[in-house]
């Protein structure tokens, strides 16, 4: 994935979150949003964001394709 591709975020349920995490020698949070229901929220990779991780039933859309997360209840 190149730093000019966008990923989306749709949640599916309330209570998602979104938590980017840090390049370098030490991975570490350095973001975190809170989605409810219908929200979207669209993100890229940057230069100081190398992963994501989202907890929560949401459909995460990229240029590989579409992918679920699930309910983490």
């Amino acid at each position: 994935m190149s730093s000019s591709d966008f990923i989306v975020i749709k949640a599916e349920e309330d209570g998602v979150h979104v938590i980017g995490l840090t390049r370098g020698t030490d991975t570490k949070f350095h973001h975190s949003e809170k989605l409810d229901t219908g929200e979207v929220m669209i993100a890229q990779f940057t230069e100081h964001t190398s992963a994501m991780k989202i907890r929560g039933k949401a459909s995460v859309h990229t240029a590989n394709g579409i992918i679920q997360s699930e309910s983490k209840k």
